[in-house]
């Protein structure tokens, strides 16, 4: 029975994702267990620290097919660690004691954290494929978009115009800084571990700086500087980027619901039949995907917090700080799969009203448009005098629920300088716009170069 959400057989693939799943699975955790007990023996035996006789039957018998599970975790259960246990069954499936030499020089933290570092390669590998199709998604609703007026806003009130493209490419620059970050943070992620009980390979008489390196080549990670065992930046790096990027898919998330709301109505998320529905509301389309991304990126943003405490460890050996990895490295990728998952199907089917984001502009009586009237005005009247006089004007449109335009026009002080077509050029969100253009052409030229 899972008691997990991430495991639900109900709600494990809205929360997550099954591929993700799979990396953080014990099936693969003790497979990568015996993928390095694998490439251990094999490097050792070539340079002739080990029998080659003991390296093959060893090689031999790292099955995950092999592995008793019952056996496994009742062990596990016993010691409080699996490594023992599994090399125990590697052991006992090798003839003539020849498994005896499994594990040779190693320490039970070795395996876990290089495993742990395999897990990390292939879930990175999962969440850069799911940012580069969010990347994709974004960059074509900024280039189809990139004229298409919306309103701005700041403190959730109308401020000035910009483009729809141009809140999608503002979103999709900081995707691009995320890809960034995670092949910068690969180097230093990527490393494996071996370095025995104390970090200092002191059981290996002869080859232990060798057996590393070798034992790194085998498995395609860096070879550490230094023994890491209980200086856990790296983990936690990890842990702070895919934080990062929930904040980003948050962003997405918050945006998007608010957009949906019924007095707005500029997006949708894509619509199926039924999804959003209430059950006693049936005119509701609420915002699903924005709902669990929202619930996924707030707990990831704790198990990245949780990863940070990991690293406050004693000495050469910690006394509980790395256990809290166990937990909380499986499930913020776990979580961050699913939030990933949501916000790639909200982009990639993302309904857009532009009609309604024209409509919503001009919901003020071109009030919206008191920045650039005064920015018109300024070389005429002064700037300053000009925002005290569209100030007062702006009143006095909403007092009289007149388009500020014919208030403007009608005022002796502006009509004498400007005429009525240029009071409406400056009044025309099209022509106020800035250079959001621009600036939607120089994101999407980033993705080319």
């Amino acid at each position: 029975m899972a008691a997990s959400i991430i495991d639900s057989r109900i709600f494990g693939d809205i929360f997550s994702e099954a591929k993700m799943r799979q990396v953080w699975s014990d099936e693969n955790r003790t497979a990568k267990y015996l993928d390095i007990e694998r490439a251990l023996a094999k490097v050792q035996g070539a340079l002739g620290i080990i029998p080659n006789e003991a390296a093959d039957e060893i090689v031999k018998n790292c099955e995950l097919s092999q592995i008793d599970w019952a056996k496994l975790k009742a062990k596990t259960e016993q010691i409080g660690y699996p490594i023992i246990a599994v090399v125990n069954q590697i052991n006992a499936n090798c003839r003539d004691k020849l498994g005896e030499y499994c594990h040779w020089g190693a320490t039970t933290q070795d395996i876990t954290d290089t495993a742990t570092v395999l897990q990390i390669r292939e879930g990175l590998a999962l969440v850069e494929q799911d940012l580069a199709d969010i990347s994709a998604s974004l960059a074509a609703l900024a280039k189809k978009h990139r004229d298409t007026p919306i309103i701005g806003r700041s403190n959730l009130q109308q401020a000035t115009p910009i483009t729809f493209g141009y809140k999608m490419a503002s979103i999709l620059a900081g995707i691009e800084r995320h890809r960034e970050r995670l092949q910068q943070l690969k180097p230093r992620v990527l490393v494996g571990e071996f370095g025995g009980a104390s970090g200092t390979l002191s059981s290996l008489e002869t080859g232990a700086m060798e057996t590393q390196a070798g034992l790194m080549k085998e498995l395609g990670l860096g070879q550490p500087l230094i023994s890491w065992h209980t200086v856990r930046d790296n983990f936690a790096e990890v842990g702070a980027f895919l934080g990062l990027v929930g904040g980003s898919l948050g962003k997405i998330a918050m945006d998007v619901k608010l957009m949906m709301q019924t007095e707005v109505a500029e997006v949708y998320e894509p619509f199926a039949p039924g999804r959003g529905s209430s059950s006693t509301m049936p005119q509701k389309r609420n915002p699903i995907s924005c709902l669990y991304i929202h619930a996924n990126i707030s707990v990831a943003r704790q198990h990245a917090a949780a990863l940070m405490d990991a690293m406050v460890a004693d000495h050469e050996r910690s006394t509980g700080p790395w256990e809290i990895e166990w937990v909380s490295m499986p499930e913020i990728f776990c979580l961050m799969a699913g939030a990933l998952k949501q916000a790639k199907f909200i982009l990639a089917g993302l309904e857009v009203d532009a009609k309604r984001m024209r409509a919503n502009i001009d919901l003020t009586n071109g009030l919206v448009m008191s920045e650039a009237v005064m920015m018109g005005l300024g070389p005429y009247i002064g700037r300053e005098y000009a925002h005290d006089l569209v100030y007062d004007l702006c009143r006095e449109s909403l007092a009289k629920n007149l388009p500020l335009i014919e208030v403007l026009a009608a005022h002796p002080e502006i009509n004498r300088h400007v005429t009525r077509a240029q009071l409406e050029s400056f009044c025309d969100p099209a022509n106020n716009l800035g250079q959001a253009g621009h600036m939607v052409d120089r994101v999407l030229d980033s993705l080319r170069h």
